[in-house]
C-alpha cells in the first residue's frame, strides 16, 4: 500500500459514498459500509475513511454514528467552493446548462454600497458587469458583478456571452478564496421585470455575494436577483456541528451594503 497517496484516498472514498447515495444505491436510512469495510474496499488506512466520513457528516448526508454505523439522511448535494460564487458552476453542479445576455459591460464609478464593498472611495472607477443568466434557456436571475479596476480589468474586453467570467479570471491568476452571501427579498424594477419575464413588483431572492482573495483583499462584489419561483434552499447540520448559516433580524442585515 502506498502511503504517500494516502492525503488523497479520503476525497476518493467520499466521492463513492456520494455517488452511492445520489444513485439510490443508499437509501435515507440504509447503513453505510464499517470503516473496515470501506478500508478493505480501498485499500487504505482508517484515517482517510474516518475522514471522508467526517466529510458527510459536516454536509448533513449521514449521521454521526456514535458507536454505531452512521445512516443516511438524505440526498443532499452540497456545493462546491466554486458553485458558491459562480452562477456557472452553480448551474452545472445542478444539471442545468448555463447562459448568458450581457447587458452591460463596462468601467463606471462606484455607488456607496459597492465602494464599501470592495474597500474602495466612492465614484471611484471599476468595473461592472450586467447579465441575465439562464438556466436550460429560461431566465432564472438578473446577475451584476463589480470588480476592483485592477481585477475588472482583466474582463473588461472578454467576451462574457461565450464562457464564465470566474474561469477566465481564475485563468488569469486572480486568486478566490473567500466568499459572503447575504440572502434578503426584494421586489423586481420594470427593468429586472422585463429581463426575467415577470410583473414589476414581483417579489425576488437577491443574494449579495462578497469575495476577497487569501489576504482578505475584496475581489469582487456581486448583487444576483433571482426569481422567488426559481429557487429554493436546504441546509443539513448534524449534532456536534455547527452550522455555516447566520440569521439576522432585518435591523441587523445590510453587512454587505444596503441595495438600491
Amino acid at each position: 500500500m502506498s502511503l504517500q497517496r494516502e492525503p488523497q484516498r479520503h476525497l476518493k472514498i467520499a466521492e463513492f459514498l456520494k455517488e452511492q447515495i445520489r444513485k439510490g444505491d443508499l437509501a435515507p436510512g440504509d447503513q453505510l459500509p464499517s470503516e473496515a469495510e470501506l478500508c478493505a474496499q480501498f485499500n487504505s488506512s482508517r484515517g482517510p475513511v474516518r475522514q471522508a466520513m467526517a466529510a458527510l457528516r459536516a454536509e448533513g448526508a449521514i449521521s454521526s454514528g456514535r458507536g454505531r454505523r452512521s445512516v443516511v439522511l438524505g440526498n443532499h448535494q452540497a456545493e462546491t467552493f466554486e458553485s458558491i460564487y459562480s452562477v456557472t458552476e452553480w448551474m452545472k453542479l445542478r444539471g442545468f446548462k448555463a447562459g448568458q445576455r450581457t447587458l452591460w459591460q463596462a468601467r463606471r464609478p462606484a455607488p456607496a454600497r459597492v465602494a464599501k464593498a470592495l474597500a474602495v472611495e466612492e465614484g471611484e472607477p471599476i468595473i461592472f458587469i450586467h447579465r441575465v443568466r439562464y438556466a436550460n434557456n429560461e431566465p432564472v436571475l438578473v446577475e451584476r458583478q463589480y470588480f476592483p479596476l485592477e481585477i475588472g480589468s482583466i474582463v473588461l474586453h472578454f467576451d462574457a456571452d461565450a464562457g464564465s467570467v470566474h474561469d477566465h479570471l481564475a485563468e488569469s491568476g486572480v486568486d478566490f478564496d473567500n466568499v459572503r452571501r447575504e440572502l434578503v427579498i426584494d421586489h423586481a424594477t420594470e427593468e429586472d421585470a422585463d429581463a426575467l419575464g415577470i410583473e414589476p413588483g414581483s417579489a425576488l431572492w437577491q443574494v449579495r455575494v462578497a469575495v476577497s482573495d487569501h489576504s482578505g483583499r475584496p475581489v469582487e462584489y456581486a448583487e444576483n436577483r433571482y426569481r422567488a419561483d426559481s429557487l429554493a434552499f436546504g441546509l443539513s447540520s448534524v449534532r456536534g456541528g455547527t452550522s455555516p448559516l447566520e440569521v439576522m433580524l432585518t435591523h441587523q442585515s445590510g453587512l454587505l451594503g444596503e441595495s438600491g
